[in-house]
């Protein structure tokens, strides 16, 4: 089979399934390379085939040595010209490699926010996963969402809140530099998003496994969330997408209350900003990047979901080098925020137009290349093999 990458507008439709088992083993070896870490043993990463969610399936599983459940949405091989979804072929290609290491790696790749997959992976963790977990990572990103309790589905927009914000933006695709406009959202849109994109199911999800009894004595969970800088507020903090951000924030509060009697803790971590499926289709956020990038990368700073996750939890989470805001929330992204690295990319981004936006002034091979990685295409050490329909099908998550 001849696997090809395409890309419409900033939205990757093909898929390379080998170029993302390769990619897989890449980060694996990331990890192992390096020491190993005290962590976690029984963790369930709800949200766990792609981005943040796998980058930390990963250096939890072959960095701390942890037993993993992840849950995810993705759909397998159909045909020549329907191979499925990415993330189909992380799921497997993560537990083969952690089965090889000993370790459990067990995948529901079903609807996190139905109650029916909840109850499901509780009754796995009693009979099967050793009656507890001790981490509880929610990592789950999708613009649709059908409440578990009244059955209606909600959709999310990434819309301004207020005014409209105009601004230049990339299409991969063709290339092009352009002059979008934001408008701005309804309050039933906003409304919508936080449905969506908020706390609620992180904290269906907590409120299930308390009473279920299957959390262990000062259990962790974290969240991730991502604030940014005043060069993205108009369009991220000051948005719909900052709205549902906002509300995690008040579900951690009343997670925090719901765990206290078993010393637990639910942690906000503001990630930095990195290249996904998601934040490539968010209006400017691609223009912020590759001016980001070209900056943090000359400063060695630059971090991939890998290597960000990795820091996240060898060195902050359980290791001595953890950096809290005053509300309490995990900062990975202090790089990123850097006086002197804000200070240099909101320069470059002035200057940029339609000439120079994918020249060596900024790093718009890089983010190509960590969006293609994601579909499995430029991805390192990737060699082409015969792989046939069938075979693809008879793998198994």
């Amino acid at each position: 089979m001849n696997f090809k990458q395409n890309i419409r507008g900033n939205v990757a439709l093909g898929v390379n399934p080998l170029g993302r088992k390769q990619q897989v083993l890449n980060h694996i070896n990331y990890i192992k390379n390096k020491s190993s870490y005290e962590g976690p043993k029984k963790v369930l990463i709800i949200g766990a085939s792609s981005s943040y969610g796998l980058a930390t399936r990963i250096s939890l599983a072959f960095g701390a040595g942890a037993d993993t459940i992840g849950i995810s949405y993705e759909k397998g091989p159909k045909s020549k010209r329907n191979l499925g979804t990415a993330g189909w072929y992380n799921n497997i290609a993560f537990k083969e490699a952690a089965e090889k290491e000993g370790l459990t790696a067990k995948n529901f790749v079903q609807d996190a926010f139905s109650h029916e997959t909840k109850q499901e992976v509780i009754e796995y963790i009693k009979n099967e996963f050793g009656g507890k977990v001790d981490l509880v990572v929610y990592s789950l990103a999708s613009g649709r969402r059908t409440d578990p309790n009244t059955g209606q589905t909600y959709t999310s927009s990434i819309k301004a809140i207020g005014d409209s914000v105009v601004g230049p933006n990339i299409n991969m695709q063709k290339e092009d530099y352009y002059t979008e406009t934001l408008e701005p959202a309804t309050e039933q849109e906003i409304a919508d998003t936080v449905k969506v994109m908020g706390g609620e199911d992180w904290e269906l999800w907590m409120e299930a496994l308390k009473e279920a009894d299957v959390l262990s004595d000062g259990v962790l969970t974290t969240n991730y969330s991502y604030l940014g800088s005043e060069l993205n507020h108009p369009y991220y903090g000051n948005g719909t997408l900052g709205r549902a951000k906002a509300d995690c924030d008040i579900k951690a509060d009343a997670i925090n209350g719901l765990l206290a009697d078993i010393n637990g803790k639910a942690q906000i971590v503001v990630a930095t900003a990195v290249t996904t499926k998601a934040s490539s289709v968010i209006p400017f956020f691609p223009v912020y990047c590759v001016g980001l990038y070209k900056v943090m990368t000359e400063k060695g700073t630059h971090e991939t979901p890998i290597m960000h996750m990795d820091r996240i939890y060898r060195d902050m989470i359980y290791g001595e080098n953890a950096e809290y805001d005053k509300e309490g929330r995990l900062r990975p992204d202090s790089w990123e925020l850097d006086s002197d690295t804000q200070a240099q990319t909101k320069v470059l981004i002035e200057e940029l137009n339609e000439e120079n936006f994918n020249t060596d002034k900024t790093a718009y091979d890089l983010f190509y290349k960590e969006f293609s990685n994601l579909s499995g295409f430029m991805v390192d050490n990737y060699e082409d093999q015969d792989v046939t329909i069938e075979e693809l099908k008879a793998l198994d998550y």
